[in-house]
């Protein structure tokens, strides 16, 4: 295991709230950074970057959107083990052995938190959109983030504290010892 953790006592798996937390903390830099492209996106096709306004380019669109969230995570993940979120919780990502990911282990990790999206993916595509009723668009919504939701919510119930993704993609969530 990094030397990072808990150096004194046996590695500590992190819990539910601390993931949380450090989602909290990636979700508003990973809006902020996706906020330069959309803006730009507006800027040049002057319309809303929805298929019913700008056609194929919105699809494009999405795809960039896709990417830059998968280079932002790669990035910190391979490089420190930790993303910005991550490192103000004290929150390290290996591989289950111990090991820093590399490229190779983050793209299966983004690629099994996909999988989990796929439901949401395609109830947006093909159905959400085209629901104005409110109650039935909500429900459908939370229905179709459940294996998300369960995947985060197992690592209650996990004895390692895992999340399904972290078992698909053979990674760890640490936390880390306190400095001083």
């Amino acid at each position: 295991m990094p030397s990072e953790l808990h150096a004194e006592a046996a590695p500590v798996p992190a819990g539910l709230l601390r993931r949380l937390g450090a989602i909290l903390y990636d979700s508003l830099l990973v809006f902020a950074v996706l906020a330069v492209p959309t803006g730009l996106g507006v800027a040049f096709t002057g319309a809303v970057l929805i298929p019913a306004e700008v056609g194929w380019f919105a699809y494009l669109f999405r795809a960039v959107q896709i990417l830059m969230v998968a280079v932002f995570f790669g990035y910190f993940w391979t490089r420190r083990g930790q993303t910005i979120g991550m490192l103000a919780w004290r929150l390290r990502i290996t591989r289950s052995d111990g090991g820093p990911l590399g490229r190779r282990d983050s793209l299966q990790r983004l690629a099994a938190v996909g999988v989990l999206l796929l439901p949401f993916a395609c109830g947006d595509w093909l159905f959400f959109s085209r629901w104005s009723e409110r109650p039935w668009r909500w429900i459908a919504i939370g229905t179709s983030l459940a294996p998300l939701i369960g995947s985060y919510l197992w690592v209650w119930i996990d004895r390692e504290r895992l999340s399904w993704h972290d078992r698909l993609s053979g990674t760890r969530i640490w936390l880390l010892a306190k400095r001083g």
